[in-house]
């Protein structure tokens, strides 16, 4: 059955050569009780490791059924054991957290043995060894007696021709001592049974050999019962354990012990928050980048805006309107299409806000403070929540009036007043409620934009004065004295006429833009000075620097005051902002996308930022690998012997390796998952985490995706160096180092 030849045993050890045991010559059969003894450091132990394979030798030959194994690889030691051998260990080395029942089934799981398969053969051994009252106590509850009869179950259920135990009894008392040696001389009979230990009393009445050891030399091999009826051993049947007992022992090792379960936990919720928040950090800068840019024409610059205006180049009729609302895609039209590029101040005593008129019908939102306007002399103010204003100025905000100055020119203003307005409500917004660049917008009544579509008009149009057969640009101005179809101008514009005399005289006014031509054509009725100025004008401020030419304000807004030539309209989802482009075209519209007018300063930037995204991405991923493998390194530390335990019972390089990412793989899915959760709970406003919520909106469900592969990735490669550094050395080796 075994043969040993001048089989021997040598360590190495930083240059030195100790030697285990020396020419050692063994036949043993089956039926054979065989105990082995000597002192401490005799090399027993050593004998019986590589008899189980557990660990190599270097000289001689060993036989197993006349077939010699001096060329084994691990590999082949690995299917030797599994055939041949079933180990009993003296510290029991059964899995703590298991059951007495999941012990015993361990081993036929990691011999191919399927769950149903098994039950009743369990339950038989289980009952043999005295513990069926205790099948489903976990190991960590038993005593050392009741621990040891384990540890012999589980040898005598793999059904193997050889058992081998080391020590059986030392851990245990007299009584329990000699109940395990009375179980394993039943298991003898049709088994080879070799005990090594230092109480030869104990098993020598049990014994059919006693063998003695002394300075890894047999110095005595006494038979005291010869076996003569020689059985041929049986070699145990087994099978690659199944992809769903590795899914089964995996699982159960991920939540068999909590506090691993919490530290792993821990170290993979660490690793997955680390790199989905740099990863969004890096995406913020980058988005925000793209949207840095200007444009000399348009301040609101949004993806969702389309500037819009007819081919004929008319004016936007009510019809049109309807056409365009009707369209799926169209969230809102802005009609004064100008308001929203334009900086307009409200002002009041030294306070003055500056911000974008919106129609009130275009307010969407909630009023956060006051309340909604009831006249067309209120507005509504939208700002940040975090503006000064609100915080530190609402006192002198909110139901105070202020007044919008006349322009002269774009963003430049004098004190004549267009109209009072008093801020009634207040709406806070979030970054995405934005529609412009500035700050504060003011939501008023159609009636104030109206007022102010002329002032607008004047300040996008060219405007040529025709006096005297000669073009000339002068500034136009409103008066309510002028007569219509009359023009008082300046009197230091008849040096231009003969005689000095300009009264009666024709003017005509042109007026263009890029969406209409008109003109006026008058009579010159009367001439101002600095004296008479107010009383034909009735305006209080005389400008020495400027001719100025004053009409009749009827006509006057007969030139400037126009509908609508451009308006906007806002898109629900840019993803199809092209098909709307598609039908607004059909309405017979130019649309063009606002951020196509964009100058994108911040385009370099935004390529540098993802160059910079992948680098660190790259390195914090590497530099998170090592960091958590050696932290989990250190926690998986404590289930080297479950590992190491499962390797002795027949468990592969690719069986542990297998079990082990399963459980971290479910460790790290879990974590993540929390993760995803917490992250859609500070979304929807369960949890107060802005920061979080505002870094998450730049991750989409790829990106989501994306990660969860790198952090189980991650938890594969550590799953793999960890179970190599398992296999580097002989079973016994890696054993004796963990413990």
């Amino acid at each position: 059955m075994l043969e040993l030849k001048n089989v021997s045993k040598f360590y190495y050890n930083k240059g030195i050569i100790a030697s285990g045991f020396t020419k050692i010559n063994l036949e043993l059969k089956i039926g054979e009780f065989v105990a082995i003894t000597g002192e401490s450091g005799s090399g027993k132990s050593t004998l019986l490791n590589v008899i189980s394979g557990l660990d190599s030798y270097e000289e001689g030959e060993m036989y197993i059924n006349g077939k010699e194994t001096s060329h084994y690889t691990e590999k082949d030691f690995e299917d030797y054991r599994r055939k041949y051998i079933a180990n009993i260990f003296q510290s029991f080395n059964l899995i703590n957290s298991y059951t007495v029942y999941q012990n015993v089934e361990l081993v036929l799981l990691l011999n191919g043995y399927k769950k149903h398969e098994v039950k009743q053969k369990i339950l038989d051994i289980i009952e043999q060894v005295g513990l069926t009252q205790f099948k489903n106590t976990k190991v960590s509850k038993l005593s050392g007696g009741q621990k040891q009869r384990v540890a012999i179950a589980r040898a005598m259920v793999k059904d193997t021709p050889i058992i081998v135990a080391d020590e059986p009894t030392g851990n245990l008392d007299t009584k329990s001592a000699s109940e395990v040696i009375e179980i394993l001389k039943k298991v003898a009979k049709d088994k080879l049974v070799i005990i090594v230990t230092h109480n030869i009393e104990q098993v020598e009445q049990y014994a059919t050999r006693i063998i003695k050891m002394n300075d890894g030399r047999i110095i005595e091999n006494r038979e005291i019962k010869k076996i003569t009826d020689e059985k041929t051993p049986n070699e145990s049947v087994y099978n690659n354990i199944s992809i769903f007992n590795k899914y089964r022992l995996g699982i159960r090792n991920t939540f068999n012990i909590f506090s691993k379960f919490a530290l792993l936990f821990t170290v993979f919720l660490f690793i997955s928050s680390a790199i989905l928040a740099e990863y969004a950090g890096f995406q913020m800068s980058e988005k925000e980048s793209e949207s840095e840019g200007y444009s000399i024409a348009f301040k609101d610059l949004s993806k969702n805006r389309i500037i819009i205006n007819k081919k004929d180049r008319t004016s936007f009729t009510d019809e049109d309107y309807e056409k365009i609302n009707n369209l799926a895609n169209i969230d809102y039209v802005v009609k004064d299409d100008v308001f929203i590029d334009r900086s307009i101040p409200l002002s009041k005593d030294d306070m003055s806000l500056y911000g974008t008129l919106l129609n009130i019908e275009n307010f969407k939102g909630n009023i956060d403070i006051g309340r909604m306007p009831e006249n067309e002399n209120e507005i509504i103010l939208m700002a940040k929540e975090d503006s000064f204003y609100v915080k530190e100025e609402l006192d002198q905000i909110l139901n105070k009036t202020f007044s919008i100055l006349k322009s002269q020119g774009i963003n430049a203003y004098n004190d004549e007043k267009v109209r009072d307005l008093t801020i009634v409500g207040i709406h806070l917004r979030k970054d995405e409620d934005s529609v412009n660049n500035y700050d504060c917008s003011f939501y008023a009544d159609n009636s104030v934009l109206s007022e102010l579509r002329s002032d607008m008009n004047k300040d996008y149009s060219t405007v040529k004065i025709l006096l005297n057969n000669k073009y000339t640009q002068y500034t136009i101005e409103a008066s309510e004295n002028v007569e219509k179809g009359k023009a008082i101008v300046d009197d230091d514009l008849k040096y231009q006429f003969k005689n000095f005399k300009i009264v009666n005289q024709p003017i005509s006014i042109y007026i263009s833009n890029i969406y209409y031509q008109d003109e006026l054509n008058l009579t010159i009725s009367n001439t101002y000075t600095k004296s008479n100025f107010k009383k034909l004008t009735g305006k209080d401020k005389y400008d020495y620097n400027r001719y100025k030419i004053y009409v009749n304000k009827e006509e006057y807004d007969s030139l400037y005051n126009k509908p609508s030539y451009q308006s906007s309209v806002y898109v629900k989802d840019v993803e199809v902002i092209e098909e709307t482009i598609g039908e607004l075209e059909s309405l017979g519209l130019n649309p063009k996308k606002a951020s196509d007018f964009k100058i994108d300063q911040g385009e370099q930037y935004a390529r540098i930022i993802q160059i910079i995204k992948v680098i660190v991405t790259i390195i914090l991923i590497i530099v998170l690998f090592f960091i958590s493998y050696l932290i989990i390194k250190v926690i998986l530390k404590s289930r080297n012997i479950y590992y190491t335990t499962l390797r002795m019972l027949g468990a592969t390089y690719k069986d542990v390796k297998r079990i082990l990412e399963i459980e971290l793989f479910v460790n790290s899915t879990i974590a993540y998952l929390c993760l995803i959760i917490f992250i859609y709970l500070t979304n929807i406003n369960v949890i107060n985490a802005v920061y979080i919520a505002r870094l998450s909106s730049y991750l989409t469900l790829r990106e989501y995706a994306l990660m969860y592969i790198v952090v189980t990735v991650m938890s594969r490669l550590i799953s793999m160096n960890f179970a190599r550094k398992l296999f580097k050395n002989t079973a016994i080796h890696t054993y004796n180092e963990d413990v």
